[in-house]
């Protein structure tokens, strides 16, 4: 008796070390604190400044957005956005203000948030090829969505000090 219920309270803890629930908070963790990044940059600091041969964080933040918007849609369609045709690829990005970057940035957050409730628990667990060119299973790709905001987060955390700006603090996803 006491091996079986070792064994089923194992099986448990496995399975419950995350859910979809516990990810979406997580990514939109994130997405609250690098929203804060881009409020704490100047307004002609965002567009225009780089160090060593990065791009201005804009570029970081149009790709991030990109990626977030194509990728939650694609969960849905049986059809790829394909990268060639994602703004920050394409270079038909119109964000030209911190204003209309935020309010981009709040309109993919409201639309992670409407669609990730619908998404059919298997769905994690299948492959899709993200943008038409990167195959994986569908929890990975998230994962990797996540990851690349958090890099790109860090470059601005770089940038904001080297401006003499004190970045939000790393841990304070809320």
């Amino acid at each position: 008796m006491e091996n079986n219920l070792i064994k089923q309270e194992t099986t448990v803890a496995v399975l419950g070390f995350t859910s979809s629930d516990a990810i979406l908070k997580h990514w939109q963790g994130h997405r609250k604190l690098t929203r804060k990044v881009i409020e704490a940059f100047p307004d002609d600091k965002l567009f225009n400044y780089s160090i060593g041969g990065m791009r201005p964080f804009s570029e970081m933040v149009n790709e991030i957005t990109d990626i977030a918007d194509a990728g939650i849609r694609d969960l849905f369609k049986d059809e790829a956005t394909p990268i060639a045709e994602m703004g920050h690829h394409s270079g038909k990005t119109t964000v030209t203000t911190k204003e209309e970057m935020l309010s981009a940035w709040d309109k993919v957050t409201h639309q992670i948030n409407t669609l990730w409730p619908l998404i059919p628990q298997q769905r994690f667990h299948e492959m899709m090829k993200a943008f038409g060119a990167y195959e994986g299973i569908t929890s990975d790709i998230i994962l990797y969505w996540i990851d690349n905001e958090i890099h790109h987060r860090g470059q601005g955390y770089v940038y904001l000090r080297s401006l003499g700006i004190e970045p939000p603090a790393f841990w304070d996803r809320y």
